[in-house]
């Protein structure tokens, strides 16, 4: 996706993997800043909340093991219709399923 800039003169910088990406001109910036400012659900990090941000999905419990597995469409289907946490459920309904076999 690209976009037209108003200003070609803009400072850019090269990442290592060789995109380019514009920086924001010094009003593009206080705008942005202004937004954060009257947006009652946001607000600028300090530099100690900064410091504790994490990248990626956070570590799993180390119990579960990844798979590839072919399911039914329509079992799929069911689960992905009560929305986010799907997986979860399969995994707790196969569980309950496991107990009732081996109980």
């Amino acid at each position: 996706m690209s976009q037209t800039r108003s200003n070609p003169k803009a400072e850019t910088v090269t990442m290592p993997d060789g995109r380019v990406l514009t920086l924001p001109t010094d009003a593009e910036e206080a705008a942005i800043n202004a937004g954060i400012a009257h947006d009652p659900d946001t607000y600028e990090l300090s530099d100690s909340e900064f410091k504790q941000l994490r990248r990626g999905r956070p570590l799993g419990s180390g119990k579960k093991v990844q798979i590839t597995l072919r399911l039914d469409s329509d079992i799929v289907e069911v689960f992905k219709a009560g929305g986010a946490g799907w997986q979860t459920r399969l995994n707790d309904e196969l569980k309950r399923s496991m107990k009732r076999r081996h109980a």
